[in-house]
């Protein structure tokens, strides 16, 4: 198993976590990694690049099983106009395609991380370690810290 800078970022803080691969082959998505690694959906989770009005990027973290609500997601970033990246900025301001971009390691100092506070009563939660096919498991608390993430409530509520 090579490292990824995902890991080697996780290793210089001293941030305790697991490892686990499935195959490439698997089709794209989070809810197709809670499947191949035997997780809930809500556990592994979607790291979405969004654009604000006002020309700033925020990284947004759900589970795959977890709809973000426009209105909730606007108040959390403080702006009343916010669409999703194109793949092509998402690849410019990350440095990652779309499907395993790693929630740590590559941004600016400044740039905003939400995740959705929910996600914080789970055992266990998995990101993407930069390379599909690779997945980076550790508790909430650890991923908030790597990720200087801010909790906020932005999901639909569960049928």
């Amino acid at each position: 198993m090579r490292k990824l800078p995902a890991h080697d970022f996780l290793d210089k803080l001293g941030i305790p976590y697991d490892i686990k691969t499935f195959s490439a082959e698997t089709e794209k998505g989070a809810a197709n990694v809670a499947e191949a690694l035997g997780f809930r959906e809500r556990q592994m989770i979607k790291t979405l690049i969004f654009e604000t009005g006002e020309g700033e990027q925020l990284l947004v973290m759900v589970g795959a099983d977890q709809h973000i609500k426009s209105g909730k997601l606007k108040k959390a970033a403080g702006s009343r106009n916010i669409k999703m990246a194109s793949p092509d900025t998402v690849l410019e301001v990350t440095g990652y395609r779309i499907g395993s971009i790693p929630p740590f390691c590559w941004q600016p100092e400044g740039f905003r991380t939400i995740i959705e506070a929910s996600l914080l009563e789970e055992e266990v939660l998995g990101v993407g370690a930069g390379e599909w096919g690779n997945e980076i498991l550790m508790t909430p608390k650890r991923l908030v810290e790597a990720a200087k993430a801010l909790p906020f409530d932005i999901v639909q509520p569960s049928e």
